[in-house]
Formats: C-alpha cells, structure tokens, sequence
C-alpha cells in the first residue's frame, strides 16, 4: 500500500528567464519539426515540453488540459531527484558512498549474512551495481512488506557488488531510506529546505511507503518547470543565480558513467535501444548526447552541456527511444545557430505552442435518436469482469445541465467525471481529499449503440479509454498505458504537496528503527 498525504497548493512565483528562440541562437524551424515527429510517432501523446537554451526558456507549451501548474506524475525520473538528495547528504557530510550499505541499518547486522550483501556499499545501490542480476522489488516487498530494506538486504547479490548493472527498483529505495534516515526528513522535505527553495521551484509531492518515507524510486510529482529547474541546476554544475548549491565534483560523481549498461536488452519489439546502453551514473543514464533522467511512458531531463541546453518533457509513450530518436535527429539540429530563426518563425511557433492539444477522436456529441435512452444507464464489466482494469465494476451514464457525466465505481469509491461535446471537460477535485482525483474527459457516440469516452488522469501520465454498449448494457476499459504500481483508479493522482516554504509541521518524522 503507497501511503499519501495531502494538503494546499501554490503556484511557482520566481520565474525562470524568458526569451526568445532567435535571440539564444536556437532554430525554431527545427523546433517546428520536433513537434512534427513528437505529434506523429505512433502510440505517443506529449503532453508537456519546455527548452531551456543559455539559461533561458525559449520554448514551453502544453498540450490540453495538461496546463503549467499541473504536478504529473514522474515515475523513474524521481530517481534523479532522489540521487540530488543523496549528494546534497554528502555534501552535508552525513552520508560516504564508500561505507557498507549494512554499515545505516546496525540493527539488521546479525540478519544479514550473504558476504557479497554485506560488501555492498552505498556507491553500488546508487549506480545500480548491487550485483543483483534483475529488479529485486517484488521479492523485498514478499519478503518483508513493511520494510522493503530489510527484504532487498536478505536477497544475496548473485554477484559481486560494483560488477555488473541491473535496473533495480530497490537499490533506489535502499539511498533514499538511507538519505531519509541520516536526516530525520523525508525527501520532499529535505529537497525543499536544501534546493526547491533556493531555485524557486514550485509545490512537489511524492509517494509514501511505509508511511513517512517518500519511496524514492517513483512516485514523485512535480511540474514540467520544476524538471527544466533540476536539469539547468546540473548544466550550471551545481550553481543558481551566483550561488552554488551542490559542489560542481557531486555533479560531476553523479553524471558520469560508473557501470556499463551493454547488458540492456539491445532491442525490444519497438527496436533498437541505444540510450539504454551507454552506462549508467547515480541514478542518472548516459545517453547518446549529453545524459538524462527518465521515467516510464516519457517523462524526461534532458541536459546537453555541448548545447548549452536542458530538453523537460511529459508523454504517454511505449515508446521512449523514438521519442529519444527524434530529440537527436530533429531538435539537436536546432541549437547550431540562428538558421531558420527569426521574429517570423518563432511568432509561428509561438502560435503553434498556444494551440496544442490532445488530439481527440472522432465521435457524434450526441446520441443519435430513436436508439434508445442513454440518461440514467448502468453498464456492468462484459464478460464478467474488466480485464485491463478489473478493479472498474462498473459505469453510470446520465445528463447534467447539458453535459453528460459518468460515474465510475470500484468497490468501496466512486469516481465522476463529465464530457460535452467541445473538447476536454476537465473536473478538478472541490476540495484536496485523500481520493480526490483530477480528471479530463471526451466523449461521443461512435455508433447508435455505442459510447466512447476517453478519461485523463491529469496528474499522471494515463488515459482509461471506456466502451458502453447500450443494447448489451455492458463496458469495456483498456489503457493506452497501463498504470504501474497500482490497480486503483483512487490512487492516480498526487499525495499531498509541499509548497515553497512549508513549515513542515504537519509531516510525519522521518525514517526511524527497521
């Protein structure tokens, strides 16, 4: 169970420097044909972009009803975050990444036997080098379910620690509880208090497991403003507006390769990856040109020190490397001068970046007549049950003062959401509840018989598409992207947000004894 907790929400007040594409040297042409490949690689839907070129933002926009303020769901990206925690707890002098990982946790000292488990250093879980041959979370979290360190600890390495890469969500838990420990904070609160604040970010929340540790390795929510904030603290080499927050050597340690990822499958049924396959730092990959964070479905740091620039996106894809493909070989051209940038060009794409939305999909507004009544119908699952979504049991239609709105039940909650027939209907929680799940919808009737609407979860990544058939009285769900880490619609929005300046007094402490 991820744990959450809620409370207000602010928007960012310091904004970052704004200009223009033309007048930082970047080609807005280029950028034209960014978005060109963006809005047409199969199965991916962006739903935010912002460049930052010499410091300044000189390209942002959202694609509708994802807006700026919005916090959206990270996934693996909150890694990145995690790994600057960590540093700044070097720099802090609380944390040495080359002590024993068992050397945080003494109580579990007589538990933990395996020598290559008690070799393992804190260096090791940061890169991903636990010597570990796959993900351990599932057997930690069987394990030991109330704490996951203790079950990743008694999982022997199959071998030896700092030997061989694998992606493994609980090494990145193991730094974070670690981190959370020396401090007596969570992560959000540390982050807050040591950097969000300094470099003027907006609210962040993140996921809790068990209650009182942010998890680390997913599960963070931020704004698009607040990744460009992150990647051009790292471009700047640690420094912010004449300051200098993290040492440029930390920077340094975390964002160069410390083991070889040519062990990542070389292609999937999508094709080749080779972002995935050019090594891996603390918690940040090495990519192509320059490195990254990213996390699953899309969510992107970019940082291009040879360009001077930082890439900040949000997507719903399968398909991470062509959107990768396409930074390289249609945006990276972009930043080699002032070609195909003018006030001409970048009024166009301005235009362009005022007008995006998601694409919605072809559908009568309303039902066509003499097909039955619509108003007031209950769907239940066909076939007994839904099968990408099984916790959905079932669907209420009715009207509501000229809108339609659905109802959709699991076994102790319900969820309402709207649509009409002009665009995305967009229903925002009335108040900041533990349940309370920010949603867009569209609908329409794609035969007599047939309803089709689509639901965003606006601060994830996720689009539930939902079928009703009348005569049957039946319901279809699928995902275009399944959610992870969960199988509740209830749980897909942001935990409870720390706004700039929060006094914390509210939270819980951090870590204690395992």
């Amino acid at each position: 169970m991820i744990h959450a907790r809620r409370d207000r929400r602010t928007v960012n007040t310091d904004p970052l420097p704004v200009s223009t594409p033309a007048a930082q040297g970047v080609a807005a042409n280029r950028v034209q044909a960014f978005l060109d490949a963006l809005e047409t690689t199969p199965g991916a839907d962006p739903h935010s972009l912002m460049i930052l070129r010499h410091g300044h933002v000189v390209v942002s926009g959202w694609w509708g009803p994802y807006t700026p303020e919005r916090l959206h769901l990270l996934y693996s990206l909150s890694k990145s975050f995690t790994s600057t925690a960590a540093s700044l707890a070097v720099a802090d002098g609380l944390l040495r990444l080359d002590d024993p990982v068992i050397a945080y946790f003494p109580e579990l000292d007589a538990k933990v036997t395996d020598a290559r488990a008690r070799s393992m250093l804190v260096r090791h879980v940061a890169a991903m080098a636990s010597g570990h041959l796959d993900d351990t979370w599932q057997q930690a979290m069987s394990a030991c379910p109330d704490e996951p360190v203790r079950g990743f600890l008694l999982v022997p390495p199959d071998r030896d620690p700092g030997s061989v890469f694998a992606y493994n969500q609980s090494a990145t838990y193991t730094l974070a509880a670690i981190v959370q420990r020396l401090t007596g904070q969570t992560l959000t609160q540390y982050l807050r208090r040591r950097l969000l604040d300094p470099l003027g970010a907006g609210e962040v929340s993140w996921q809790q497991h068990p209650l009182g540790r942010d998890i680390g390795f997913s599960g963070m929510f931020a704004t698009t403003d607040t990744i460009a904030r992150l990647g051009q603290l790292y471009l700047q080499r640690g420094a912010w507006k004449g300051q200098q927050y993290l040492a440029a050597e930390r920077i340094a340690d975390a964002t160069h390769s410390h083991i070889s990822t040519r062990s990542e499958p070389a292609t999937l049924e999508t094709g080749t990856r080779p972002d995935w396959q050019q090594g891996y730092g603390f918690q940040f990959w090495m990519s192509r040109h320059g490195y990254r964070g990213d996390g699953a479905f899309g969510q992107f740091c970019l940082v291009l020190p040879e360009q001077d620039a930082v890439v900040a996106m949000t997507a719903q894809t399968d398909d991470m490397q062509a959107v990768l493909d396409a930074v390289w070989d249609k945006l990276l051209p972009a930043f080699g001068g002032r070609t195909g940038s003018d006030a001409e060009s970048d009024a166009l794409l301005g235009d362009r970046l005022d007008r995006l939305a998601v694409p919605a999909f072809q559908a009568q507004p309303t039902p066509p007549a003499g097909h039955g009544t619509w108003a007031d119908e209950t769907f239940v699952p066909a076939r007994g049950t839904c099968e990408q979504q099984p916790s959905l049991l079932g669907v209420r239609v009715a009207t509501d003062q000229g809108d339609w709105r659905v109802t959709l039940s699991e076994a102790d909650w319900l969820m309402s959401t709207r649509f009409h027939g002009d665009g995305w209907a967009v229903t925002e929680p009335v108040t900041r509840g533990a349940d309370e799940v920010p949603t867009a919808c569209m609908g329409g009737w794609v035969d007599p018989g047939t309803l089709r609407f689509d639901v965003i979860f606006l601060e994830t990544p996720h689009r539930l598409v939902v079928t009703c058939k009348l005569p049957e009285r039946t319901f279809d769900a699928r995902w275009i992207a399944a959610p992870l880490f969960t199988e509740r619609l209830r749980d897909l929005h942001s935990p409870g947000a720390l706004a700039p300046s929060d006094p914390f007094v509210d939270d819980p402490p951090g870590q204690g004894e395992i």
